[in-house]
């Protein structure tokens, strides 16, 4: 009986300890799938279309060069003047210059 009941122990044990390791293996897989989505969705976000005319504030924030006050400043800008003609009309907002646009002329439409 004692036998049995050592033999059941190990067998137990050694039962949980391949369950702890699955678990951590599993575990551990998902957190690199998780960063590895996480990094696809930016990509995606900043190859994205931006309209210029019709972008968000957060849109805008995803061009290259373009921070809190320039996309601030796009919007003010076709506010004012009723939207852009343009793509090269972007160099009349206060702050993006020629190369900002070239940067960004792939992503940009009106």
């Amino acid at each position: 009986m004692k036998k049995q009941l050592k033999v059941l122990s190990r067998a137990l044990f050694t039962a949980s300890l391949a369950l702890l390791l699955s678990i951590s293996t599993v575990v551990s897989h998902a957190k690199e799938v998780s960063s590895t989505s996480l990094a696809k969705v930016e990509v995606v976000q900043q190859q994205a279309i931006v309209n210029i005319n019709k972008s968000t504030f957060d849109q805008l924030l995803s061009l290259k060069g373009i921070g809190h006050t320039k996309a601030r400043a796009i919007i003010v800008y076709r506010q004012q003047f009723g939207g852009f003609k343009s793509i090269d009309e972007l160099t009349k907002v206060s702050g993006i210059g020629e190369k900002t646009v070239n940067v960004n002329k792939s992503r940009l439409t009106i």
